[in-house]
């Protein structure tokens, strides 16, 4: 598998477009506000309307919640979403964090209540394992404009920054959980930025690791945007991980890294790995997202019946990929956000019909037993054009092309239906998943399109009255479908456990709306199936396309002025060319030249940015993204072990890595866990199948200073913790006041330490990169480094002082730790700090900032592919 269609350019366009919040203050519509109150200062404020008449008619024929909770369901709808968050078990001080909302934050805020269904202002999730997860009767808003809630604000955002918490939607949490993760497994994301899921995968490996030692599972996190890979790159950095791959490849094509294809058995080591396989994948496919409108609620105008129906292909052949990347005994959650059977559903009973035996749906209700969920539907209607079809057979023949089988429960389909081509698709700009979880599914490959005038996808059925639909399939006019729907609607039911997939709704614990369906894999698929399901879907004639082609010309006009226009939803219908990665260069250019007549409804500049992203990913092997090399510069490494008294016990041999081939330029170098480097090394063997845009962890980084070092690697923040217990040379050990001062003042000279002994080793050490560790609390000096709770930051030793390394952010949230832990006082300003500490010390503190400069930097996403490590080939030039 992994051949894919592509998706329209117009659809494409809006994956790059962050949905707006309009809950947030917008110029041109000001946003919702809390109670129905206007906003002070401007007498023309309107509440945002949270109505859609089409909304609310399909999904009460879809019948997802019983008529009698309709009404609170629509209620619960329309408000505003609560905010969530999570903390991360495997961060250093998560149980201060526990106890801080337990005894601080959960008192002072009971007097904030607002909503009448909640009785705390805030409160553990009951259904989430160790009260890791928290509910806030308080919506994003709400956070940001209460002055009472000011700090718990603050203290929320600081948190966020450093890792420490996740603020993720409640929903968003279930999927990962299911996926039930071992500290053993290969795990891979499919879709996943902005990447709250993937950080949530690492915490769970993490978890029960102890300190200086890696786990063996390892993290893989695709997305097929660039730019949204720069976005999750940010977002898992948090974590400090080595156990981490990100990849940018399109999900349905995502490439397998099989051995056997690429060296004969003669040359092939079985104690090494031979094929990428995943012990779980997670498949929270792009979705219409509709189960976001209480956090998104411009969901409420864009939403139409369409847009699901344009996304269910894409949504089968993501599902199969990470089917087929699964190992026999994995398994793959399936999710989305979204509440359309079309895309759930649908997909669902599709993976069991082309996969037959080999994959089974579990029933996973005794699995979190405090999460409220309802069981999948067995049964629902497919809307197109404002009619309603219960079976594939009513489907006129003019729309069997767009309306696949597997969008029914059955899955079947009439003979005719076999001869008319899937790739004539409905492809609607679609919504995020998990909000911001959408991707660019088109990014840097090749497609055909084929736009049709097919602006009425929806419901309007008034704008396309008198207007006829000419096509070899027979004409179709509105009048036609006006008799389909006084017709009775046939229905039918799908024979697979559908009951078995959970559906939450919000008003069941005031959440948004999602859909998870958790799959097992028994034997192997069976390839020629699977093909055969595909090429039964896209069994169309070339003759066909032509004369398709030559029917649709007169409405490709009025299509180009639709799609220019229309910014996010637009119902247009695009005729896709399937392209699967391996596919040769023939059929490539067979399709480039189908794809230079239909583009012609992309504006110049749309074009432009088009090609240029194309060529940058495609010219050579992953141009434009840095290569990984494994550093073998033993010199160097020597150097750093000697300095730094790194003992043998720590494996660097075939962990280090950078993204520059020139060794003598090398800035960063990063460590890798050993499943990591089996999978480099495995991708190196198969022709760099893998385009790695980051991994593993930056442990050294190159550093300059006038007064000169032994060695020119420093340690770097991220890496500390790892290495910290095999560090036996350039290491301190300080009292908390110290200690307390070296992160509020930042650069001390080594006489104005309170404790005088302290300053002395200070000063004894070599110039160059040292550690400071927190001595308070410990007895032992030997067994602190080895202590998970050790608290230890990296400092510059020069002349005469001693130089904080550690981004200001990073810096004051460690000082606030430390102060609460041991109760001391933090002065509100830097007066009390003494001016001859500055003295005689300029020429530390050039260095510092350079690499403090450096650290912030990197907190940051690039805009450019080759950026997303901060480019160390650009950094040598």
């Amino acid at each position: 598998m992994g051949g894919g269609r592509k998706r329209g350019r117009t659809q494409r366009r809006h994956f790059k477009q962050g949905r707006e919040n309009v809950w947030k203050h917008n110029p041109q519509r000001p946003p919702a506000g809390e109670g129905g109150e206007g906003r002070e200062g401007n007498p023309s404020w309107q509440p945002f309307a949270t109505e859609n008449p089409a909304f609310e008619e399909y999904y009460k024929e879809q019948q997802i919640v019983p008529e009698e909770e309709w009404d609170n369901f629509m209620s619960m709808l329309r408000k505003p979403l609560r905010a969530t968050f999570r903390i991360n078990a495997s961060c250093q001080f998560f149980q201060d964090i526990c106890l801080q909302l337990e005894n601080d934050f959960r008192k002072s805020l009971e007097t904030e209540v607002t909503d009448e269904h909640e009785e705390d202002a805030i409160r553990p999730l009951p259904w989430y394992p160790g009260n890791l997860a928290w509910h806030l009767n308080f919506s994003r808003m709400q956070l940001r404009r209460n002055q009472a809630l000011e700090s718990f604000h603050e203290f929320l955002k600081r948190e966020n920054e450093v890792g420490n918490i996740t603020r993720q939607e409640a929903v968003s949490m279930v999927p990962p959980l299911f996926l039930n993760v071992q500290p053993d497994h290969h795990i891979l994301d499919m879709c996943a930025a902005p990447g709250s899921k993937t950080f949530q995968l690492l915490e769970m490996i993490h978890q029960s690791t102890k300190p200086g030692l890696l786990p063996n599972a390892l993290v893989v996190a695709n997305d097929v945007d660039v730019q949204r890979c720069n976005l999750l790159i940010h977002q898992t950095k948090r974590m400090c991980t080595a156990n981490l791959i990100v990849t940018n490849h399109e999900a349905q094509n995502f490439p397998g890294c099989n051995l056997a294809k690429f060296c004969s058995e003669v040359c092939m080591d079985e104690a090494k790995l031979q094929r990428l396989e995943f012990d779980r994948v997670l498949c929270d496919v792009p979705c219409s997202g509709d189960g976001t409108v209480r956090k998104a609620p411009d969901m409420w105008r864009k939403w139409n019946a369409g847009m699901g129906n344009g996304l269910h292909r894409l949504q089968v052949e993501i599902a199969m990929r990470g089917m087929g990347l699964l190992k026999v005994g994995g398994r793959m959650v399936y999710s989305t956000c979204s509440m359309n059977p079309v895309e759930n559903e649908a997909v669902v009973a599709e993976i069991l019909r082309r996969c037959g035996d080999s994959v089974e749906l579990l029933n996973v209700s005794n699995e979190l037993p405090e999460l409220a969920r309802r069981p999948g539907l067995s049964t629902w209607k497919v809307r197109d054009r404002g009619s309603w079809f219960g079976v594939h057979e009513d489907v006129p023949r003019y729309r069997k092309h767009v309306i696949s089988p597997s969008m029914f429960p059955s899955g079947k389909g009439s003979k005719d239906s076999l001869t008319v081509s899937s790739s004539v698709e409905v492809n609607t700009n679609v919504a995020d998943a998990d909000m911001k979880d959408s991707t660019d599914m088109g990014e840097g490959e090749q497609e055909t399109n084929i736009t049709i005038d097919d602006s009425n996808n929806g419901d309007n059925l008034k704008t396309q009255e008198g207007t006829k639909v000419d096509c070899e399939f027979g004409e179709v006019t509105a009048s036609s479908y006006k008799k389909l729907n006084s017709t009775p609607i046939r229905t039918e039911h799908s024979d697979y456990p559908l009951h078995r997939c959970m559906r939450i709704v919000p008003h069941d614990q005031n959440s948004g709306a999602f859909f998870i369906a958790v799959l097992h894999k028994l034997s192997p698929l069976n390839e020629n199936q699977v093909v055969d399901g595909v090429k039964s879907e896209q069994n169309i004639s070339k003759d066909k396309i032509e004369k398709l082609e030559k029917d649709l010309g007169s409405d490709k006009a009025s299509s180009e002025e639709n799609i220019v226009h229309q910014q996010v939803i637009d119902n247009t219908n695009v005729l896709d060319g399937e392209q699967n990665g391996d596919r040769d260069n023939k059929s490539s250019k067979d399709k480039s030249s189908v794809d230079s007549k239909v583009n012609v409804n992309e504006t110049e500049k749309g074009q432009a940015g088009t090609r240029d992203r194309r060529q940058q990913q495609n010219q050579g092997r992953w141009r434009g993204v840095d290569p990984v090399i494994f550093f073998k510069d033993e010199v160097t490494v020597k150097s750093i072990v000697s300095f730094y008294g790194i003992m043998d016990s720590f494996p660097l041999e075939g962990h280090l890595v950078t993204r520059n081939p020139d060794a003598s330029h090398v800035k960063r170098i990063y460590y890798v866990s050993k499943s990591v480097q089996d999978v480099l090394e495995l991708n190196i063997k198969v022709g760099e199948r893998l385009k790695i845009t980051s991994l593993g962890l930056k442990i050294f980084e190159r550093q300059s200073s006038k007064e000169g070092s032994p060695c020119t690697f420093r340690l770097s923040s991220e890496g500390l913790p790892l290495l910290l217990p095999y560090i036996t040379k350039q290491i301190l050990y300080a009292s908390a006041i110290d200690f307390q001062h070296l992160l509020q003042y930042r650069t001390i000279k080594f006489p104005d330490f309170v404790d005088a002994k302290f300053g002395e080793e200070a000063s004894a050490l070599l110039p160059g990169c040292c550690v400071v560790v927190l001595r308070e609390g410990h007895q032992d000096i030997g067994s602190i480094a080895t202590d998970p709770s050790a608290i230890a930051i990296v400092c510059w030793k020069g002349k005469t002082n001693l130089c904080v390394m550690v981004s200001p952010l990073d810096g004051k949230e460690l000082l606030e730790r430390i102060s609460l832990r041991f109760g001391l006082k933090i002065p509100k300003g830097d007066k009390e700090k003494p001016s001859q500490e500055i003295a005689g010390s300029d020429e530390l503190l050039d260095c510092a900032t350079e690499a403090t400069e450096a650290d912030d930097q990197e907190c940051f996403p690039e805009s450019k592919a080759s950026d997303i490590e901060i480019s160390d080939a650009k950094d040598a030039e």
